[in-house]
């Protein structure tokens, strides 16, 4: 069974001279949980970002491993699985277009995703939606197909950023499920201040600790 690992070594992040993160040094392997907490404005998000790859740390080193043998920058993307609220669905595709336009791009697989996508639909409660332009949908139902999203490739690493927003009890029943298995096979990381979500994960790390 294969292993995954990510190494944050020292990493600081500085916008416009202004210094968000200072050395901050985790590391966490396949079958563990770690919650990203700190107050508002702390720099949750930009952690959660960089793991993701989406930025660059300013001083430090990000390492992806799999059984020991680091992974290239350009493989990390389809082993992570990413959910938050600066992520832009496509408002003139249906539910059921973007989440196979999204699979595709993601899966290495060459299988008929229909079946699956359905599936996933239908336990989020937007099945009997999912014909309907994502334009139409409310913030929660927007929320529940970002998680869609996240875990339709089964990602190596799930990342969760503030993921009970906008949620009814089905989104957040499905939020505590897929966490749970996301545990049993590889990497879950939360960013929250939730007290809830942060029973999810068996560690945690305080931003604020650092700066």
């Amino acid at each position: 069974m294969s292993n995954i690992n990510i190494i944050c070594d020292k990493i600081s992040k500085t916008y416009s001279g202004k210094l968000i993160l200072k050395d901050i040094s985790f590391s966490i392997s396949s079958h563990q949980s770690l919650s990203i907490t700190g107050r508002n404005g702390s720099g949750k998000t930009t952690l959660i970002k960089l793991i993701a790859n989406i930025i660059r740390p300013s001083n430090g080193r990000i390492t992806f491993q799999k059984n020991n043998a680091d992974i290239p920058d350009d493989k990390r993307y389809q082993r992570i699985g990413l959910l938050s609220p600066y992520l832009n669905l496509y408002d003139e595709l249906t539910a059921f277009e973007n989440l196979s336009f999204f699979y595709k791009l993601r899966s290495s697989s060459n299988l008929n995703p229909d079946e699956k996508i359905n599936s996933l639909l239908q336990k989020a409660g937007l099945y009997e939606k999912r014909n309907e332009l994502i334009k139409n949908y409310s913030s929660g139902m927007k929320q529940k197909l970002k998680l869609l999203f996240a875990v339709i490739h089964n990602p190596e690493i799930l990342l969760m950023d503030e993921p009970r927003t906008n949620l009814d009890k089905t989104g957040i029943d499905m939020i505590c499920e897929i966490s749970a298995e996301q545990k049993k096979h590889g990497i879950l990381i939360i960013a929250t201040n939730d007290e809830s979500d942060k029973k999810l994960c068996d560690d945690s790390l305080n931003i604020e600790d650092y700066n």
